[in-house]
């Protein structure tokens, strides 16, 4: 990546104190294994819909810029998910108040009252998903699938060390990364899929029964 960074944010997602300003939506465990953020469902994962949480990080960051965190996944099926570019569909915070209560069902988050990109990585919920690996790039408002790519993360079984996850937006390009290889690209038009978004937050999603580690979340500026 040949653009010039300037780091706006760092959180080690270390300890309890690194999230106490964070917003949950859904119920979900946090806890700080060895130093790494740990999430896993609260709520039985029959409860469907109803079980997944997504964690806010309450920053409101430009729209250009490139997101890095670590990942690790420990237990099987789920799914993960990074929101970004994230506002309300008036341009306002995440967070208004005059937006519908979110509380980490999906449906919420893509016709519902906000705006997003979503990455969604780690794929292994559905048995299609199971059976074929990919990272996929979805643009709401609405359910847009605008691109993907083939997921390089192996299964619980053989996934030893974190996994650097990268995302990259700048201008009306968008670009995923696992260990700087690079899964994905999308280049918006601003047209096909509403207007072009801008600057906004970032959340964590995770589907139950996933458990999974996190650490190292920096943003920089492009």
């Amino acid at each position: 990546m040949n653009y010039k960074k300037k780091l706006i944010y760092h959180n080690p997602l270390s300890c309890h104190g690194d999230v106490e300003d964070f917003v949950l939506e859904g119920s979900a465990k946090i806890s700080f294994e060895g130093g790494k953020m740990r999430l896993e469902n609260a709520m039985d994962a029959s409860n469907g819909q109803k079980a997944n949480y997504v964690l806010w990080c309450p920053e409101d960051f430009p729209s250009d810029v490139y997101i890095e965190w670590d990942f690790r996944p420990l237990r099987e099926p789920g799914l993960c998910i990074l929101f970004f570019a994230a506002q309300g569909k008036n341009g306002e915070s995440i967070l208004a108040e005059n937006l519908a209560p979110r509380t980490g069902e999906y449906v919420q988050y893509h016709h519902g009252d906000i705006n997003a990109f979503h990455v969604s990585y780690f794929r292994r919920k559905e048995p299609d998903e199971r059976a074929f690996h990919t990272c996929n790039l979805r643009k709401s408002y609405g359910f847009h699938l605008v691109t993907q790519g083939a997921d390089p993360i192996p299964g619980v079984e053989d996934a030893k060390d974190m996994y650097h996850m990268g995302v990259l937006k700048k201008d009306n390009v968008v670009k995923f990364y696992v260990n700087d290889l690079e899964v994905f690209s999308f280049e918006d038009d601003g047209e096909t899929y509403g207007d072009l978004l801008k600057g906004g937050k970032v959340g964590f999603r995770q589907l139950a029964p996933l458990i999974a580690e996190y650490s190292d979340l920096k943003v920089y500026e492009i």
